[in-house]
C-alpha cells in the first residue's frame, strides 16, 4: 500500500493545501493530513477547530485521513508505516528549504521518499503565514481558504 503523509499546521489550511491534497489522491492509497503539535509555536487557531476544519474539508475523499502529530514527522511517518511525504513548493525559497528538509527526513526517517507537489499558479501566492495576518488585520481571507474555513 502507497501511504503518504501530508504534515503542516493548516493554520489555517488553504486553498492551496486542498489543491495539493486532491493532485495527490489518484497517485497515493492513503493519505493522512497531520496536524504538527509544536509547544512552542503560536498558533492562531486551537487545534480541535483546524482539526475539524481539515475533516470538513475532505469528508468525501474516502482515501483522506486526519490526524495529529507530536514529535519529528519523518519518526512519525515511520510509526504510521508511511514511506512518502507530500511537501508543496510555491517558490524557488520554498524548493531550497523543503530539499534540505527532505534530505535529513529520508536519512532520519528510514528511506522516507519527499513527493513535491508545485503549487499551481493560482495559489502560488497562498500562504498560511499571509491568511492568519489577513484575518487579525480583519480583512476577507475568504479567497484564501476552503468554503468551510470561517470564523
Amino acid at each position: 500500500m502507497k501511504l503518504a503523509v501530508f504534515p503542516g499546521s493548516f493554520d489555517p489550511i488553504t486553498v492551496g493545501h486542498v489543491d495539493i491534497v486532491k493532485r495527490a489522491v489518484p497517485i497515493f492509497d492513503e493519505i493522512i493530513v497531520a496536524i504538527g503539535i509544536n509547544t512552542q509555536k503560536q498558533y492562531l487557531f486551537s487545534l480541535e477547530k483546524r482539526q475539524k476544519w481539515l475533516e470538513e474539508v475532505f469528508a468525501n475523499e474516502k482515501k483522506v485521513h486526519i490526524e495529529t502529530d507530536e514529535g519529528l514527522t519523518a519518526h512519525y511517518c515511520r510509526e504510521r508505516g508511511a514511506r512518502y511525504m507530500i511537501r508543496g513548493l510555491r517558490n524557488a525559497s520554498d524548493f531550497d528549504y523543503e530539499k534540505t528538509i527532505s534530505q535529513l527526513n529520508h536519512i532520519v526517517g528510514g528511506d522516507l521518499e519527499t513527493v513535491f507537489f508545485i503549487s499551481q499558479p493560482q495559489f502560488s501566492h497562498i500562504s498560511s503565514t499571509i491568511v492568519r495576518e489577513i484575518i487579525t488585520g480583519q480583512g476577507d481571507a475568504s479567497p484564501f481558504v476552503p468554503p468551510q474555513v470561517r470564523f
